[in-house]
C-alpha cells in the first residue's frame, strides 16, 4: 500500500497484493514520471522482514539521489495498533506497556491516513525487526 500525499492531505492510494519486491520498483518508475517528491515516508516495521528491507533500501536510495529527507513510522500507526501479519500462524501484537510480543491471533487491516498531520514520525528511519530468540 502507497499514498501519494500533497499539501499533507492523501491524494490518491496504490495497492497491490504482490510481494513489495516485485511491485514496488515498477510503482516508484511509474510516480516519478508524474510527481516531484518532497519527502518520503515509509513503514520501517513491525511486519515482513524482506518487505521492509527492500523497501528502505529502495526509499533511502531514492531519497539520497534526489536529495529529500526520508522518515518512518511504525506500522501499528497505520492499523490502529491491531496485530500484524508475521508469518502463517503468528502477529506481532504491541502490549498496553509498548512491548512488542509474537502471538497467535487475527491480523488487523492497514488504510492510508487522510492527512500526515499528528502522526508519530520515528526519530530514525532505519528497519526495525522485532526477531524473537529461537528455540
Amino acid at each position: 500500500m502507497l499514498g501519494i500525499y500533497e499539501n499533507d492531505l492523501l491524494l490518491n492510494t496504490i495497492e497491490s497484493d504482490l510481494k513489495v519486491s516485485e511491485v514496488l520498483p515498477k510503482i516508484l518508475q511509474e510516480l516519478l514520471s508524474q510527481y516531484e517528491f518532497e519527502k518520503l515516508i515509509y513503514v520501517h516495521g513491525p511486519g515482513s522482514y524482506m518487505g521492509i528491507k527492500i523497501s528502505y533500501v529502495s526509499f533511502e536510495t531514492l531519497a539520497i539521489v534526489k536529495n529529500i529527507p526520508l522518515k518512518a513510522i511504525s506500522a501499528f500507526e497505520l492499523n490502529n495498533n491491531t496485530p500484524i501479519p508475521a508469518n502463517k500462524h503468528l502477529c506481532f501484537v504491541k502490549k498496553d506497556n509498548g512491548e512488542i510480543i509474537l502471538e497467535k491471533t487475527q491480523a488487523g487491516s492497514f488504510f492510508m491516513p487522510q492527512s500526515l498531520k499528528g502522526l508519530n514520525l520515528s526519530k530514525k528511519n532505519t528497519p526495525f525487526y522485532v526477531l524473537d530468540a529461537i528455540n
